[in-house]
């Protein structure tokens, strides 16, 4: 278990995360509102369009999954579980928690999640997530 005042710095630090995601989602979305109102004039600007679409929507997703993963940290500080390896039940290294604070591995263990969904081996969601 980590100490109390190393934790407060761990959800801070999940907490800004978080909020940068969301401005940024919202900074996305206002400019996909903003490029929705020119109306293409061409195949080519009606592509150019459709890409953009597309990139937005993978952005988001990928950013609604981080979300997902930092809201998870946060209840893993609440149940007293946080810097603990889900997969081995070992102590997450520091350094590894203040590069990536809603990490749910060790890197040993988020190493061989890696190489099973290199390999084409089912992984859930956050494990894939997390590379």
């Amino acid at each position: 278990m980590k100490s109390t005042l190393k934790l407060a710095t761990y959800r801070n630090m999940l907490e800004k995360k978080a909020e940068e995601v969301r401005r940024s989602m919202s900074a996305q979305k206002a400019a996909q509102v903003v490029a929705r109102l020119d109306v293409p004039s061409d195949e080519g600007d009606l592509s150019q369009q459709h890409h953009e679409e597309w990139i937005f929507l993978n952005r988001n997703t990928i950013d609604m999954k981080l979300l997902r993963e930092i809201s998870d940290g946060l209840h893993r500080i609440e149940q007293g579980t946080y810097g603990v390896c889900l997969e081995c039940e070992e102590p997450i290294s520091v350094k590894r928690l203040e590069a990536v604070p809603w990490a749910r591995y060790c890197v040993a263990c988020q190493e061989a999640i890696a190489a099973r969904a290199a390999l084409g081996q089912p992984v859930d969601d956050f494990q894939e997530a997390e590379k």
